[in-house]
């Protein structure tokens, strides 16, 4: 049954798996990027995540009080944990300067490992759809992967703030 899944996954996916880990990895070394990347990718994570719940469980409100749940509660968790910590702003370059991480990557294969198994549930079984067990389940773990993005681009957004208010009151 596991190779007919694997057999049958369209190409594309394995190019996206490939993306996503790149991805990741380039996350684990300390890199300088814009304020707009810090904040748009966590963004899109939401609104990516948020869309799949809504898409495939709009008949099923719970997976979106679920989805949300999840959202709220492991951004909090993340920026208690300090996820993000040692983001600082680079008044030369105007650049936020962010510590490598392997985190990003565990959260990124998470998702994607995640929607496969989702996709191939509902492949298989295409009644989980409308199964209220099933979509409240899908939507807390989507929110929460999206809660860890969303705690992590709250930092490096405080971080780049607090560092150009820094450099602001010194000129």
């Amino acid at each position: 049954m596991i190779t007919s899944i694997l057999q049958y996954t369209p190409v594309w996916v394995w190019g996206l798996l490939a993306g996503l880990i790149a991805l990741g990895t380039s996350m684990a070394f300390t890199r300088e990027i814009t304020l707009r990347r810090a904040t748009i990718m966590p963004l899109a994570m939401v609104g990516l995540s948020l869309y799949g719940v809504a898409s495939v469980f709009s008949h099923q409100p719970l997976a979106l009080g679920a989805w949300a749940v999840g959202l709220a509660v492991s951004a909090s968790i993340a920026i208690g944990m300090g996820i993000g910590r040692g983001a600082a702003w680079v008044p030369e370059t105007r650049l936020l300067r962010v510590p490598g991480s392997w985190w990003p990557l565990v959260v990124i294969l998470g998702i994607f490992i995640t929607k496969f198994a989702v996709g191939v549930t509902l492949a298989l079984h295409p009644d989980f759809a409308r199964d209220s067990a099933f979509a409240t389940s899908v939507g807390l773990v989507y929110g929460a992967f999206s809660g860890v993005f969303l705690g992590r681009g709250t930092a490096l957004w405080k971080a780049a703030q607090a560092g150009i208010a820094r450099a602001t009151s010194l000129a």
